[in-house]
């Protein structure tokens, strides 16, 4: 009876390499999505701001105007004593 040979530095990798999936899985749970999961909503959410934006009604109350408002004394004619 001889006991199974085993190599000792293989063993010790993998048991490093099992240590570093679970802190790999670990680290998935907790940051969540990758670079290109990132750009892909990003640009969803864009597109849909410009959507929304587009189909604003512009009499609507939420709606503001691209130009500001007038000053309200340039509409005032000015008194010229001819009245």
């Amino acid at each position: 009876m001889t006991a199974e040979i085993i190599n000792l530095r293989q063993v010790r990798k993998a048991r490093e390499r099992a240590r570093k999936e679970a802190q790999a899985e670990e680290n998935r749970a907790k940051f969540g999505q990758s670079k290109t999961e990132r750009q892909k909503r990003s640009l969803e959410a864009e597109h849909a701001n410009r959507q929304l934006d587009g189909a604003q009604r512009v009499g609507s109350p939420d709606h503001q105007p691209s130009t500001p408002p007038s000053n309200p004394k340039d509409d005032i004619p000015p008194s010229g004593g001819a009245a």
